[in-house]
């Protein structure tokens, strides 16, 4: 198996991607090929590494060069159109052409979301590809989509986003009959706008017919309780609800640190306890839930966050492995056709 990562893409590419990759490359089964300028690549390795290229370092890791680079602040359809030898477009060709399994980006949102419709393609029967995203709750966590690909839905774009959470949670989770909840401002049926309302009838009448685990709808504040697998929201609200969440974790987590650090008293009052703050700090960090599967498309894709660091990337490369091997992309498929 073999797993594509976009080099030059993201704030601090290309350095967060080399270490990332590199850490990840001891613990995963798979090959990795950076796709991106091969001479800035190699200079950047020997500053980290002190070897003088990539695959000095393992056999495994390997360089696919590409003379250009997509910036954060082009406009996606032209970027994508434009610059043929960018490291986003040669990875989704090397897709396209099965020279790899999956393909990883923190780059340009736009441009990635283009590029996996227009060159990769829709799986079909799907009217819109949605990002998601795994989030943290008491249980094993849930499924957020739409995470930010598509501000206008309609119900039929929710009812195919909950279709696809459904078949990527029983075959990359191992989920029984994922719960699907609809995020909303109250339980009751007559709660939410035309949207929410439209969506929540068509799934209470006919979830046996779309194959859901329809559990109703559900309020912001007790989708962390671990009552559902599936946050199903448009793309708008999808993202200013992952943003807030992200914002709060640092929230909790910078005011946590200062209390703790207040004075000598609470310092040493705290050292018992440092055990399982670090594991409930490791939960509220939204790095160790990798990149945002991009589902719809015929091929697996993953964005990355656009600030990932090495750390982010290295979860995100083992995620990516295991969406891969999860062949839940193909399932989808037949699913549709």
């Amino acid at each position: 198996m073999k797993i594509l990562i976009d080099a030059m893409g993201g704030d601090n590419a290309p350095d967060a991607v080399i270490k990332g990759a590199v850490e990840a490359i001891k613990e995963i089964d798979s090959e990795i090929i950076l796709v991106g300028q091969e001479e800035v690549i190699n200079k950047k390795v020997k500053e980290i590494c002190d070897v003088e290229k990539l695959s000095d370092i393992s056999s495994k890791l390997k360089i696919k060069h590409a003379t250009e680079v997509i910036e954060m602040g082009e406009i996606p359809t032209q970027a994508i159109r434009s610059k043929k030898d960018s490291s986003m477009v040669v990875g989704f060709d090397m897709l396209n052409k099965n020279e790899g399994d999956v393909f990883i980006s923190a780059g340009n949102t736009g441009a990635l979301l283009t590029g996996a419709t227009l060159l990769v393609g829709r799986i079909k029967g799907i009217d819109r590809p949605a990002i998601t995203t795994m989030l943290p709750s008491e249980a094993h966590g849930f499924l957020l989509i739409d995470a930010g690909s598509n501000t206008n839905c309609r119900p039929i774009n929710l009812i195919q986003f909950a279709q696809m959470a459904s078949i990527y949670l029983s075959d990359a989770c191992e989920i029984k009959s994922p719960r699907i909840g609809l995020l909303n401002i109250g339980t009751e049926e007559n709660k939410g706008n035309e949207l929410v309302k439209e969506t929540f009838q068509e799934l209470k009448q006919n979830s046996d017919k779309y194959g859901i685990n329809f559990v109703g709808s559900i309020e912001a504040r007790d989708v962390f309780s671990g009552a559902i697998d599936a946050l199903i929201t448009d793309g708008f609200t999808g993202n200013v609800f992952l943003k807030t969440m992200e914002g709060m974790g640092k929230l909790v987590k910078k005011n946590l640190t200062k209390s703790l650090k207040r004075n000598i008293l609470s310092m040493i009052a705290s050292i018992p306890t440092l055990p399982a703050i670090k594991r409930f700090a490791k939960t509220m960090d939204y790095r160790e839930y990798g990149g945002a599967l991009f589902l719809g498309v015929k091929r697996p894709v993953v964005k990355a966050h656009g600030s990932s660091d090495e750390y982010s990337f290295y979860c995100t490369i083992k995620q990516a492995e295991a969406f891969a091997k999860s062949k839940a992309v193909e399932h989808l498929g037949r699913g549709y056709l």
